[in-house]
Protein backbone atom coordinates (compact mmCIF):
# COMPACT_ATOMS: atom_id res chain seq x y z
CA UNK A 1 0.00 0.00 0.00
CA UNK A 2 2.87 2.32 0.54
CA UNK A 3 3.40 2.02 -3.07
CA UNK A 4 -0.25 3.59 -3.60
CA UNK A 5 -0.07 5.96 -0.89
CA UNK A 6 3.29 7.89 -2.98
CA UNK A 7 0.96 8.10 -6.00
CA UNK A 8 -2.05 9.54 -4.35
CA UNK A 9 0.45 11.33 -2.48
CA UNK A 10 -0.94 10.87 0.66
CA UNK A 11 0.20 9.07 4.02
CA UNK A 12 -2.48 7.13 5.88
CA UNK A 13 -2.92 7.64 9.60
CA UNK A 14 -5.53 4.76 9.23
CA UNK A 15 -4.16 2.07 6.74
CA UNK A 16 -7.68 -0.07 7.01
CA UNK A 17 -9.35 3.15 5.60
CA UNK A 18 -7.77 2.59 2.41
CA UNK A 19 -8.15 -1.30 1.91
CA UNK A 20 -12.11 -0.73 2.59
CA UNK A 21 -12.08 2.15 -0.49
CA UNK A 22 -10.24 -1.09 -2.32
CA UNK A 23 -12.60 -3.38 -1.40
CA UNK A 24 -15.32 -4.67 -3.91
CA UNK A 25 -18.97 -5.55 -2.82
CA UNK A 26 -18.15 -8.84 -4.46
CA UNK A 27 -14.45 -9.32 -1.91
CA UNK A 28 -17.13 -8.31 1.02
CA UNK A 29 -19.53 -10.69 -0.30
CA UNK A 30 -17.05 -14.21 -0.14
CA UNK A 31 -15.65 -12.94 3.31
CA UNK A 32 -18.70 -13.54 4.95
CA UNK A 33 -19.21 -10.29 6.82
CA UNK A 34 -15.59 -9.93 7.76
CA UNK A 35 -14.82 -7.08 5.42
CA UNK A 36 -17.12 -4.56 4.61
CA UNK A 37 -17.50 -3.51 0.76
CA UNK A 38 -16.47 0.31 -0.47
CA UNK A 39 -19.91 0.82 -1.34
CA UNK A 40 -20.79 3.45 1.80
CA UNK A 41 -17.43 5.24 0.96
CA UNK A 42 -18.31 5.58 -2.55
CA UNK A 43 -21.24 7.45 -1.58
CA UNK A 44 -19.68 9.91 0.36
CA UNK A 45 -16.99 10.33 -1.86
CA UNK A 46 -19.45 11.21 -4.67
CA UNK A 47 -20.46 14.19 -2.83
CA UNK A 48 -17.30 15.23 -1.77
CA UNK A 49 -16.31 15.24 -5.37
CA UNK A 50 -18.96 17.32 -6.91
CA UNK A 51 -19.08 19.97 -3.90
CA UNK A 52 -15.21 20.85 -4.18
CA UNK A 53 -15.55 20.74 -7.86
CA UNK A 54 -18.78 22.54 -8.00
CA UNK A 55 -17.42 25.21 -5.26
CA UNK A 56 -13.94 26.12 -7.26
CA UNK A 57 -16.22 26.03 -10.58
CA UNK A 58 -17.94 28.96 -8.93
CA UNK A 59 -15.27 30.58 -7.43
CA UNK A 60 -12.86 30.49 -10.58
CA UNK A 61 -14.74 31.62 -13.19
CA UNK A 62 -17.22 33.96 -11.82
CA UNK A 63 -18.31 35.04 -15.39
CA UNK A 64 -19.40 31.76 -16.30
CA UNK A 65 -23.15 30.79 -16.77
CA UNK A 66 -24.83 28.16 -15.28
CA UNK A 67 -25.19 26.02 -17.98
CA UNK A 68 -21.17 26.03 -19.07
CA UNK A 69 -20.77 25.45 -15.44
CA UNK A 70 -22.76 22.39 -15.22
CA UNK A 71 -21.59 21.17 -18.55
CA UNK A 72 -17.74 21.90 -16.81
CA UNK A 73 -18.46 19.64 -13.91
CA UNK A 74 -19.89 16.72 -15.70
CA UNK A 75 -17.28 16.87 -17.85
CA UNK A 76 -14.48 16.56 -14.69
CA UNK A 77 -16.66 14.01 -12.26
CA UNK A 78 -18.27 11.72 -14.59
CA UNK A 79 -17.30 8.01 -15.05
CA UNK A 80 -14.78 8.64 -18.02
CA UNK A 81 -12.87 11.44 -16.25
CA UNK A 82 -12.99 9.19 -12.87
CA UNK A 83 -11.54 6.19 -15.10
CA UNK A 84 -8.63 8.25 -16.59
CA UNK A 85 -7.48 8.67 -12.78
CA UNK A 86 -7.58 4.97 -11.91
CA UNK A 87 -5.92 4.43 -15.33
CA UNK A 88 -2.97 7.38 -13.88
CA UNK A 89 -2.69 5.64 -10.63
CA UNK A 90 -2.56 2.10 -11.41
CA UNK A 91 -5.38 1.24 -9.42
CA UNK A 92 -6.54 -1.51 -10.95
CA UNK A 93 -3.55 -3.57 -9.76
CA UNK A 94 -4.31 -2.67 -6.11
CA UNK A 95 -8.38 -3.56 -5.65
CA UNK A 96 -9.50 -6.06 -3.17
CA UNK A 97 -12.16 -8.13 -6.16
CA UNK A 98 -13.87 -11.10 -5.45
CA UNK A 99 -12.38 -14.59 -7.36
CA UNK A 100 -14.93 -14.74 -9.88
CA UNK A 101 -15.29 -10.55 -10.17
CA UNK A 102 -10.98 -10.85 -10.69
CA UNK A 103 -11.64 -13.40 -13.49
CA UNK A 104 -13.83 -12.19 -15.42
CA UNK A 105 -12.23 -8.62 -15.82
CA UNK A 106 -13.28 -6.79 -12.81
CA UNK A 107 -9.92 -4.81 -12.61
CA UNK A 108 -10.23 -2.98 -15.84
CA UNK A 109 -14.12 -2.52 -15.66
CA UNK A 110 -15.05 1.25 -16.32
CA UNK A 111 -17.79 1.41 -13.07
CA UNK A 112 -15.70 -0.28 -10.31
CA UNK A 113 -12.42 1.78 -11.40
CA UNK A 114 -14.52 5.03 -10.88
CA UNK A 115 -16.33 3.93 -7.43
CA UNK A 116 -13.07 2.84 -6.23
CA UNK A 117 -11.61 6.78 -6.89
CA UNK A 118 -14.61 8.09 -5.02
CA UNK A 119 -14.04 5.21 -2.09
CA UNK A 120 -10.41 6.48 -2.20
CA UNK A 121 -10.97 10.22 -1.94
CA UNK A 122 -13.80 9.34 0.59
CA UNK A 123 -11.25 7.50 2.61
CA UNK A 124 -8.55 10.32 2.62
CA UNK A 125 -11.29 12.79 3.65
CA UNK A 126 -11.91 10.46 6.80
CA UNK A 127 -8.50 10.40 7.34
CA UNK A 128 -7.59 13.93 6.82
CA UNK A 129 -10.00 16.30 6.17
CA UNK A 130 -11.54 18.34 4.25
CA UNK A 131 -8.06 20.19 2.95
CA UNK A 132 -6.56 16.82 2.30
CA UNK A 133 -9.48 15.99 -0.01
CA UNK A 134 -9.39 19.42 -1.82
CA UNK A 135 -5.45 18.53 -2.57
CA UNK A 136 -6.40 15.03 -4.00
CA UNK A 137 -9.07 16.39 -6.21
CA UNK A 138 -6.94 19.36 -7.57
CA UNK A 139 -4.21 17.29 -8.27
CA UNK A 140 -6.33 14.34 -10.10
CA UNK A 141 -8.98 16.20 -11.09
CA UNK A 142 -9.51 19.48 -11.43
CA UNK A 143 -6.00 19.50 -13.67
CA UNK A 144 -8.10 18.18 -16.29
CA UNK A 145 -10.57 21.41 -16.15
CA UNK A 146 -9.18 23.23 -19.49
CA UNK A 147 -10.37 20.42 -21.23
CA UNK A 148 -12.86 20.09 -19.56
CA UNK A 149 -13.61 23.98 -20.59
CA UNK A 150 -12.89 23.91 -23.75
CA UNK A 151 -14.11 19.93 -25.22
CA UNK A 152 -17.14 18.59 -23.77
CA UNK A 153 -17.12 15.00 -23.91
CA UNK A 154 -19.52 14.22 -26.65
CA UNK A 155 -19.24 11.19 -27.95
CA UNK A 156 -22.64 10.87 -28.93
CA UNK A 157 -22.25 13.58 -31.86
CA UNK A 158 -18.42 12.17 -32.83
CA UNK A 159 -20.61 8.93 -33.28
CA UNK A 160 -23.26 10.35 -35.32
CA UNK A 161 -20.79 12.24 -37.37
CA UNK A 162 -18.89 8.98 -38.00
CA UNK A 163 -21.98 7.06 -38.96
CA UNK A 164 -23.34 9.57 -41.72
CA UNK A 165 -20.76 8.78 -43.84
CA UNK A 166 -22.74 6.52 -45.15
CA UNK A 167 -26.69 7.44 -46.31
CA UNK A 168 -29.37 5.74 -44.68
CA UNK A 169 -27.87 4.85 -41.36
CA UNK A 170 -29.55 4.94 -38.33
CA UNK A 171 -28.67 5.04 -34.30
CA UNK A 172 -30.93 4.10 -31.69
CA UNK A 173 -29.93 4.15 -27.80
CA UNK A 174 -31.87 1.66 -25.35
CA UNK A 175 -32.13 1.52 -21.72
CA UNK A 176 -31.22 -2.29 -20.59
CA UNK A 177 -31.66 -1.80 -16.99
CA UNK A 178 -31.06 -0.16 -13.85
CA UNK A 179 -29.13 -1.39 -10.68
CA UNK A 180 -29.18 0.31 -7.12
CA UNK A 181 -30.99 2.46 -4.99
CA UNK A 182 -32.33 5.52 -6.24
CA UNK A 183 -29.50 7.62 -4.35
CA UNK A 184 -26.98 5.73 -5.84
CA UNK A 185 -28.09 4.17 -9.43
CA UNK A 186 -26.66 3.01 -12.27
CA UNK A 187 -28.16 2.82 -15.81
CA UNK A 188 -27.31 0.44 -18.52
CA UNK A 189 -27.74 1.63 -22.12
CA UNK A 190 -26.59 -0.29 -25.23
CA UNK A 191 -26.46 1.37 -28.88
CA UNK A 192 -28.19 0.13 -32.21
CA UNK A 193 -26.87 0.73 -35.37
CA UNK A 194 -29.72 -0.24 -37.87
CA UNK A 195 -31.25 -1.97 -35.55
CA UNK A 196 -28.08 -4.10 -34.05
CA UNK A 197 -26.11 -3.16 -31.13
CA UNK A 198 -22.58 -1.77 -31.63
CA UNK A 199 -21.48 -0.82 -27.93
CA UNK A 200 -22.61 -0.77 -24.42
CA UNK A 201 -21.84 1.76 -21.26
CA UNK A 202 -23.16 2.63 -17.84
CA UNK A 203 -23.70 5.75 -16.01
CA UNK A 204 -25.18 7.65 -13.14
CA UNK A 205 -27.58 8.93 -15.48
CA UNK A 206 -29.18 7.93 -18.87
CA UNK A 207 -27.05 10.76 -20.45
CA UNK A 208 -23.64 9.38 -19.31
CA UNK A 209 -24.51 5.59 -20.11
CA UNK A 210 -25.26 6.98 -23.47
CA UNK A 211 -22.27 8.57 -23.89
CA UNK A 212 -20.21 6.08 -22.65
CA UNK A 213 -22.04 3.73 -25.18
CA UNK A 214 -21.23 5.80 -28.16
CA UNK A 215 -17.61 5.43 -26.99
CA UNK A 216 -17.68 1.81 -26.66
CA UNK A 217 -19.59 2.08 -30.36
CA UNK A 218 -16.83 4.39 -31.85
CA UNK A 219 -13.97 2.16 -30.50
CA UNK A 220 -15.76 -0.83 -32.20
CA UNK A 221 -16.57 1.09 -35.44
CA UNK A 222 -12.71 2.25 -35.65
CA UNK A 223 -11.27 -1.27 -34.79
CA UNK A 224 -13.63 -2.81 -37.83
Amino acid sequence: MKTLEEKLGYSFQNPALLENALTHSSRANESRGKLQSNERLEFLGDSILGMVVADHLFRSHPDLPEGDLTRTRAALVCEESLVEVARDLGLGEYLRLGKGESSGGGRDRPSIQADAVEAVLAAIYLDGGIGSARKFIQRFILSREIAGLTKPLDHKTALQELVQRESGQVLQYRLVREEGPDHNKRFFVTVELNGSPIGSGSGRSKKEAEQMSAQAAILALKKN
